[in-house]
């Protein structure tokens, strides 16, 4: 299992905003039925490599469905550990027990 962070970022909108163009590849997101947590600054996706490039493809492509996009700048990080199960849930807890230590 991996976890992945994407961000994909539509370029010369006309608009600052960008909520709806990550709102639409989330909803490529939604359909796959993998684990996932949004966060200010990019997706954190949970699951198989294979899977989960797959859809972070789909999520890049989505944006392109606005005729208004020319350009995308989709970034994409990946923690491959395969020695143990890692989850974003455990890699959390992780920090947070060390937190509670260190603050003894």
């Amino acid at each position: 299992m991996v976890l992945v962070e994407i961000s994909v970022v539509p370029l010369g909108t006309s608009d600052t905003s960008l909520s709806r163009f990550v709102a639409q590849a989330i909803k490529v997101l939604e359909n796959s039925e993998l684990d996932y947590e949004i966060t200010p600054m990019g997706t954190v996706i949970e699951g198989d490599l294979d899977r989960v490039l797959k859809i972070c493809r789909e999520m890049h492509e989505s944006v392109f469905s606005n005729p208004e996009i020319k350009r995308v700048l989709t970034t994409i990080k990946i923690d491959d550990r395969r020695d143990k199960k890692g989850t974003m849930e455990s890699k959390v807890e992780s920090v947070e027990k060390k937190l509670t230590l260190n603050s003894r």
